[in-house]
């Protein structure tokens, strides 16, 4: 009698080991294969991540594109207002080197004929000629010119003379 308990104590282990082995086998494994349905799940998950990847870089690429094109007008904004300076500046330059020839031609005039010609001038030119003049030419051009185109000429070039306020005497 001794002896059968230890053979029921074997036999116990030995179904114990048994029931183990055959819990591991029976459960998940990666190599298990899988079921129609799993492998749909898995296509379906994986073109699915294809399309966000593809998605992803479409829209990458769409960013390159407009900051490229951004950089593109900025650089040709800019390009656009130094040429519209440099043109702007050119003619200044140009009206001044006009407005300089037309000073000289009139103080070489004889003061009275010289009025005569520049009371119908523009009141621009007018102002910007005699500005340019010698003040004691500007005087007698003046004094050659009738009261009425005296007095708006004057009154002109005291309103644009820089540094002094509109309605300061």
């Amino acid at each position: 009698m001794i002896a059968r308990p230890w053979l029921l104590t074997l036999t116990g282990i030995a179904a114990a080991i048994a029931t183990i082995a055959n819990g591991v086998a029976a459960g998940p494994s990666d190599e298990a294969a899988k079921t129609r349905l799993g492998v749909s799940i898995d296509e379906e998950l994986g073109a699915r991540d294809k399309a966000a990847a593809q998605r992803a870089r479409e829209l990458d690429l769409r960013e390159r594109a407009a900051r490229a094109a951004e950089q593109r007008l900025k650089a040709e904004l800019l390009a656009r207002q130094a040429s519209a300076a440099a043109a702007a500046e050119a003619k200044t330059a140009e009206d001044n080197e006009r407005y300089d020839e037309l000073a000289r031609i009139y103080q070489a005039m004889k003061p009275a004929k010289a009025a005569v010609v520049f009371e119908r001038l523009e009141m621009d030119v007018q102002i910007e000629v005699a500005q340019r003049m010698r003040d004691r030419s500007t005087a007698m051009i003046l004094a050659g010119m009738t009261p009425e185109g005296a007095a708006k000429l004057s009154m002109a070039m005291a309103r644009k003379r820089p540094g002094k306020p509109s309605g300061a005497p």
